[in-house]
């Protein structure tokens, strides 16, 4: 009786000590990821930039294209001595009204989602305004498959600014069933006009695209067997069928 005592003293004290008593990951730890700084020297970056309007858009509109260029505010935590680079979008419609331009990673010719890592607290990007009334949106797809719309603000303002937007809550980031989506993912930017502003010539530049994680929120002692093969893999059924 006396040694059960001991026992569970023992283990009441390194609770109480603040020593986990099974291995976990620290879940308040907290990483910078860059998505795509635009300079195209970064090799984890797979995709390329692509970009669609409206019904209304002038013909040959949009157009996308990278720009040697740099916000000043990020000219001192850059190398001078590399190329800086930004990416822009032109764009112009027959009418005003209810227009849209959607600027969005793409790979081998498709349109790509962006997977994101961990938990995901806010985005942090620049943005080149050119002082017209129009309004920046950011489109993610959550873990139940559905797209949602991410309000940042409106565009009324000359040169570079810098936008932090936090993820909201509701928004499910990954999926509790094993079968389910491993992460939420970037699908694009949205820039839509306001209904009685000019639409002849509007162009925006973006740089620094990245975001703010919780990365290691997810993983828990033996995350790795997670996805284990039991060897009922129905794709992998196929392929020695066929041989």
């Amino acid at each position: 009786m006396k040694k059960g005592l001991v026992v569970f003293a023992s283990f009441a004290l390194l609770l109480a000590s603040g020593i986990p008593a099974f291995s976990q990951a620290p879940s308040r730890s907290v990483e910078t990821v860059m998505i795509d700084n635009f300079d195209g020297n970064d090799p984890d970056v797979t995709w390329t930039w692509n970009v669609q309007a409206s019904r209304f858009v002038t013909e040959g509109y949009p157009i996308i294209n990278t720009f040697e260029a740099i916000p000043n505010s990020l000219r001192l935590v850059t190398k001078a001595d590399e190329t800086h680079k930004v990416i822009g979008a032109k764009v112009k419609f027959d009418r005003r009204g209810d227009n849209w331009m959607e600027i969005y990673p793409e790979k081998d010719g498709k349109p790509y989602e962006i997977p994101f890592r961990g938990n995901v607290k806010s985005l942090d990007f620049w943005v080149w305004g050119a002082n017209y009334l129009y309004f920046l949106d950011v489109l993610v797809r959550d873990a139940d498959g559905r797209v949602h719309i991410i309000h940042c603000g409106n565009l009324a303002f000359d040169g570079w600014r810098n936008f932090v937007i936090d993820i909201p809550t509701y928004i499910r980031q990954h999926s509790r069933l094993r079968s389910g989506p491993e992460q939420m993912t970037f699908v694009g930017f949205r820039i839509t006009t306001d209904p009685d502003e000019f639409v002849d010539d509007y162009v925006i530049y973006i740089d620094h695209f990245k975001y703010s994680t919780g990365a290691l929120a997810y993983i828990f002692d033996g995350y790795e067997l997670q996805k284990a093969d039991f060897g009922d893999d129905d794709s992998k059924k196929s392929d020695k069928d066929g041989q």
